[in-house]
């Protein structure tokens, strides 16, 4: 895409401060949900060599959400559409909670071609960033279109779809609902997504389209193996308006650690619009696997979701998950904290958030 011009800035903090617009709000993922998006693996993504092994997590992931919530599952044609549908009602989720689309996607990372839901007042409005594939490093432009094909079916009824000329995908932000993102430099400015785009631009649009007021940035932080250059929702995590789980490294040989460490020192300094330091709650990195190649998995424990009464923590058959499930429980009372075994995920660089993004309580769904 172009670069973005002092005038892009300039209309974007325009936005933000219209007296005449309603104030928009990004809500925190603790709060109500309406349901949960997931899009199913088939043989012609990236899944293919290990099918069986990452759909067992996807069924999971989807019981564990459809006994809670509605889940709407996206599928590749009307036989997959069909065969999910029927899986899931076996295993004694029904229609009330289900809904199966046949719509086209590239890959399975719904987290970051979904839409995002914000809100003016109490009216939903649903944001289809653009989505470039990390930065043009796979094919994408099937998912780039996903938003708009199940809104032109009505899955969202007359909620009014926006389509802002950003690459912004929803991994690489976190919010804690009252006005403060959290992000990495390395990724959100990346020139590879929009070129040109300078911090004071990138802000200007973020408060203007996602209604925030504090971005809070980190320099550091990386895992090896991420192909998402920093997505921020694999180090760090609002737990609470002011609780952050963070991910560290206690091995000083490991390659993570100084970065980590660095990282940890950065949210220390963080402060919340009251003054008061945030609690900083260490997540452990699990032990180093690597695939059939050498690369190294980027496996995260920070990388769970919230959904309704729950969750949901990726676990990966490593001595830290029972300490990473204890620690979370902790930042979440009243939540069931439920290990999702994400082994099979980290073969293509995600987790348990990457592959779903949540609806929030006042956004509609339709079809059923």
């Amino acid at each position: 895409m172009p670069g973005h011009s002092r005038g892009d800035v300039l209309r974007a903090a325009s936005m933000a401060t219209d007296p005449t617009t309603e104030p928009r709000r990004l809500p925190a993922e603790w709060e109500p949900q309406t349901a949960v998006m997931l899009a199913w693996p088939h043989p012609e993504t990236d899944w293919a060599p290990w099918l069986a092994e990452v759909e067992a997590t996807y069924l999971e992931l989807a019981l564990q959400i459809g006994r809670r919530q509605r889940l709407v599952i996206l599928c590749r044609d009307t036989s997959l559409q069909e065969q999910v549908h029927a899986r899931l009602h076996e295993r004694g989720l029904s229609d009330e909670r289900l809904i199966c689309l046949a719509v086209p996607y590239n890959d399975t990372w719904v987290r970051d071609y979904g839409p995002l839901s914000v809100f003016a007042g109490n009216t939903p409005r649903l944001l289809d960033f653009r989505f470039d594939g990390w930065g043009g490093k796979y094919p994408a432009a099937r998912d780039d279109a996903v938003t708009g094909r199940l809104h032109r079916l009505g899955l969202f009824g007359d909620t009014p779809l926006e389509r802002p000329e950003l690459v912004l995908e929803g991994g690489a932000i976190d919010h804690d609902g009252q006005g403060s993102l959290l992000a990495t430099r390395r990724c959100l400015l990346h020139p590879n997504r929009n070129p040109g785009m300078t911090q004071e631009a990138m802000e200007a649009y973020l408060r203007a389209l996602l209604g925030v007021r504090r971005i809070l940035w980190l320099e550091h932080g990386h895992l090896e193996g991420d192909d998402t250059d920093g997505h921020i929702d694999m180090l760090a995590r609002f737990c609470d308006p002011g609780t952050i789980a963070h991910v560290v490294c206690r091995d000083p040989a490991d390659p993570h650690h100084a970065a980590l460490r660095e990282m940890v020192r950065e949210l220390a300094t963080m402060r919340r619009p009251d003054g008061r330091p945030y609690r900083l709650v260490p997540l452990p990195l699990p032990q180093a696997r690597y695939d059939e190649t050498g690369r190294r998995l980027p496996a995260s424990y920070a990388n769970f979701l919230i959904i309704d009464e729950a969750v949901l923590v990726p676990v990966y058959g490593d001595a830290a998950d029972g300490e990473a499930l204890r620690t979370l429980s902790g930042c979440f009372p009243g939540r069931q904290v439920v290990p999702i075994p994400a082994a099979p995920l980290i073969r293509q660089s995600g987790s348990v958030h990457c592959v779903t993004m949540q609806l929030p309580a006042g956004v509609p769904l339709i079809l059923s």
